[in-house]
């Protein structure tokens, strides 16, 4: 079965046709990497398959549920979860506070607004062990802003883990980060459970051509080079495309 299937997908702002009639298959467990060049309508794409822009056209099936017109929250409990190109967290707050809002999103808890963290020992032990899960444990009590750029991405892909992820969209979780902090991120991603599907955006191709199983080139809004790592570098359309020779 495939974790994720688009079908001639389009969107369209003010006229401008960002996907158009993208089509693609992506296996359960598989690895996906997505390249292209800036405005190739990637990041819309992952908006569309999260819920958080509707399509014009097409058809979007996650695990065999038609969720094309699906709101944001029912593709969540479907096990969607991302992660985003620019770190919205809360930086204020601690880390574990962090991961506890993650873990409360799926859960009836989140409708008492009485409740406070502080009395929840069950859903803050959880949230310590997903922390301890992206080596984070150390830090769960730290404020956000008070951690190195790389652990934030850390914090970002552990709340997305947290909601137990069938298919998980990473968008760009490399970007910003040092050598050491990109092998750290690299070896959390390596370490997750063939259960979970992974598509992801990147720009840093030493890292994510390691990472991927089969890569789809996206250009104006469209698929135009799809296949095995060696096919697709190897492609003179990914060179013309990706490098602009």
């Amino acid at each position: 079965m495939n974790a994720l299937e688009l079908s001639a997908v389009t969107k369209s702002f003010s006229g401008l046709k960002v996907i158009d009639g993208l089509s693609m298959q992506v296996a359960a467990g598989e690895r996906r990497l997505i390249i292209g060049p800036n405005g190739a309508g990637k990041t819309t794409l992952f908006n569309l398959i999260a819920g958080e822009y509707t399509v014009d056209g097409g058809r979007i099936e996650v695990l065999g549920h038609d969720l094309t017109r699906a709101p944001a929250r029912r593709r969540a409990h479907l096990g969607v979860a991302r992660t985003y190109q620019i770190i919205t967290l809360f930086a204020e707050s601690s880390l574990r506070d962090n991961v506890a809002l993650a873990l409360l999103g799926l859960r009836p808890l989140r409708w008492n607004i009485l409740s406070q963290f502080a009395g929840q020992a069950t859903l803050l032990r959880e949230a310590d062990a997903v922390l301890a899960r992206v080596g984070l444990e150390a830090f769960a009590t730290r404020p956000l802003r008070e951690v190195a750029y790389g652990e934030q991405r850390r914090v970002e892909i552990a709340m997305a883990l947290a909601q137990e992820p069938k298919l998980l969209l990473l968008d760009e979780p490399f970007a910003g980060l040092s050598m050491s902090e990109r092998a750290d991120v690299a070896s959390l991603l390596a370490s997750i459970s063939d259960d979970v599907t992974i598509v992801m955006i990147e720009h840093d191709m030493d890292v994510a051509l390691d990472f991927a199983e089969r890569i789809s080139v996206m250009h104006f809004g469209r698929i135009a080079v799809e296949g095995e790592r060696a096919e697709v570098v190897a492609d003179p359309r990914t060179r013309e495309i990706y490098l602009g020779d």
